[in-house]
């Protein structure tokens, strides 16, 4: 273990030391099975997958992992489901062709599944001789960044990890659908067409490649509400940051009534999540409302 890489880590992204000590007592260990594992002589890249519903911190545990492995010497790649999603304008098109709650991105059903499984299979391929291009998208405009500002990857990789809100997560029993969980589900989909069409999407064009992963990693949120409290943070850390850079346009940033709304989209699955992903991924972290962890979970011989 390096204490001076955590030190650097903690500073370029502004956290707490809490996290410093979290990261040394659970994510350094993690860290040093995949540099092990990336240094063998496995043929191919090694494919991680984090789960954690919004504001439980996956995003930023993909980038401790990458800068940790990468001061080893493992070429990673990181990817967001979020980076993925499709445009306002595409999204426009299934509210009125299938569903008008499809016009919010987030669910599965809004992404560019295309460009992801392309992506992925780029990546993923030992003999990869062409750049890849990794697509970005800028949540503050709702919309893909320019593809010039697109960063492109060269050669092959050791290790590819990929986070989002329900990475490994399978499609719900057709039973579960038939009654609305919130206000959202009751008033604007009562005939559940709209979560149907989501759990076929999640099913045909999701599970598939998170058939793929290697690793599967979980931070668990202590519940659903606690969620809905950390991706208001994430709004108002959004918006300052905006601001700070001197960005002008703030239309994908949401009040409070908006967020409300927002986060129901999400409920079903990441109470789904919640539920039934602990049995099956490979590491479990499970966190208490601070965001701090307080125990794993792994099945054996996940490494």
């Amino acid at each position: 273990m390096n204490p001076q890489l955590i030190q650097d880590f903690l500073h370029a992204e502004q956290l707490p030391h809490a996290y410093g000590e979290d990261a040394e007592h659970w994510f350094v260990p993690l860290a040093a099975e995949l540099i092990e594992r990336c240094n063998s002589d496995a043929s191919e890249p090694l494919f991680i997958g984090i789960n954690g519903a919004q504001g439980t911190g996956k995003s930023t545990l993909s980038r401790f992992l990458s800068h940790y492995c990468r001061e080893a010497g493992v070429r990673v790649v990181e990817l967001s489901i979020d980076d993925f999603y499709l445009s306002k304008a595409a999204r426009q098109i299934l509210a009125r062709e299938v569903h008008p709650l499809l016009a919010t991105r987030g669910v599965p059903g809004t992404h560019d599944t295309r460009a992801l499984h392309e992506c992925l299979g780029r990546l993923l391929n030992s003999e990869m001789t062409e750049a890849a291009s990794i697509p970005r998208f800028d949540k503050a405009t709702d919309n893909p960044a320019p593809k010039q500002h697109w960063p492109l990857v060269n050669g092959t990789v050791d290790l590819v990890i990929l986070e989002g809100w329900f990475i490994g997560v399978g499609p719900e029993a057709e039973g579960n659908l038939s009654e609305p969980i919130n206000e959202l589900e009751a008033q604007s989909d009562p005939e559940g067409s709209w979560r149907r069409y989501v759990n076929t999407a999640l099913a045909t064009d999701y599970v598939p490649l998170f058939s793929r992963i290697d690793i599967m990693m979980m931070l668990q949120a202590p519940s659903f509400e606690q969620v809905y409290a950390w991706r208001g943070l994430q709004e108002e850390k959004l918006k300052q940051s905006r601001q700070e850079s001197g960005g002008s346009d703030l239309s994908g940033i949401m009040g409070t009534e908006q967020l409300s709304r927002f986060i129901q989209h999400f409920e079903r699955l990441t109470r789904h999540g919640l539920a039934t992903l602990p049995a099956s991924a490979d590491f479990v972290f499970k966190l208490d409302q601070d965001h701090r962890i307080v125990a794993q979970l792994a099945r054996p011989g996940a490494t």
